[in-house]
């Protein structure tokens, strides 16, 4: 009874792993089929080199690429806030923290991991709001105001995977470090952190996913349909996306070749964030071997 048990379990965990991997497959063959003949360079900078629009800052009015390159800085800026905050916060909480805050605070990392990503794009424009008729009343939306708020929504989850991947070390993991003389910290992080790399890293990676894709936090903080056929130009300024910029051509094309240049849209922006995951996966497997070394 137990082994048919245990083969019933293999087979539908074996149909859960081939049907997710069919479901992405049909995704990426619909997209292909519908925006296939546009991938060229002509896509992103229209009629514009490349080397014009990338390093010479020459303006993009035809093509996607101040979309992509907003997208990327975007990227780059929330996980660079959000990342070492939630691994510093995680090993905190895991391993500093007395129980009745660790409890407390736990509940409200998750409480703020389930809050709508539309909320906290209401929050970053209330702020500005706030500060226009406070301090600053020049404030406006912008990148640092969309990053800002997007760090904030990818927050919880570094934090919940650091605290995960730390507490769920075996015990011989923790009795290592005083058995040889070490203090509580040196133990942290010379065995602790990089014994638990593999699940920090792992949650960086679903941030740096999460942080590519979201379209209502930018949509109320500074993304625009276009910004003058440019990429971000300082932090304060608006900013085109591919997640906003989707969404306008979903909602606004007149014909099906604008429709397609939004599935075109889309395919690149799922091989960008399949790329962000294999550039981490890729410095996860070079960190453990360095750590373990």
């Amino acid at each position: 009874m137990r082994r048919q048990t245990d083969l019933l379990l293999a087979a539908a965990s074996w149909l859960a792993g081939v049907g997710v991997l069919f479901v992405v497959g049909a995704l990426v063959a619909f997209l292909a089929s519908r925006s296939a003949h546009l991938l060229s360079a002509e896509l992103f900078f229209g009629d514009v080199t490349w080397h014009a629009a990338v390093f010479g800052g020459t303006r993009v009015f035809e093509g996607i690429w101040p979309a992509v390159a907003g997208t990327l800085t975007l990227v780059v800026l929330s996980s660079t806030a959000a990342i070492p905050l939630g691994v510093a916060a995680g090993i905190y909480i895991s391993e500093y923290a007395g129980q009745r805050f660790r409890t407390v605070v736990t509940m409200m990392v998750d409480v703020l991991a389930g809050t709508p990503s539309i909320i906290m794009g209401l929050f970053g424009f209330s702020m500005i709001l706030l500060l226009r008729q406070t301090f600053m009343p020049g404030a406006t939306t912008g990148l640092l105001l969309a990053a800002a708020c997007l760090a904030l929504l990818v927050l919880p989850y570094m934090i919940r995977a650091t605290q995960n991947a730390i507490e769920g070390l075996p015990l011989s993991l923790r009795l290592l470090g005083p058995s040889l003389g070490m203090s509580h910290t040196q133990a942290v992080t010379k065995i602790l952190v990089p014994s638990a790399s593999r699940g920090i890293l792992s949650g960086a990676v679903l941030s740096l996913g999460r942080a590519a894709e979201d379209t209502a936090v930018i949509m109320l903080t500074g993304a625009v349909a276009t910004a003058g056929g440019r990429g971000p130009q300082s932090l304060t300024t608006k900013f085109e996306a591919l997640p906003f910029s989707i969404f306008v051509t979903a909602a606004e094309h007149n014909t099906v070749e604008e429709l397609n240049v939004g599935f075109a849209m889309a395919l690149v922006l799922l091989v960008l964030t399949a790329s962000l995951f294999t550039g981490s996966l890729f410095l996860q497997r070079s960190l453990e071997r360095r750590w373990k070394a």
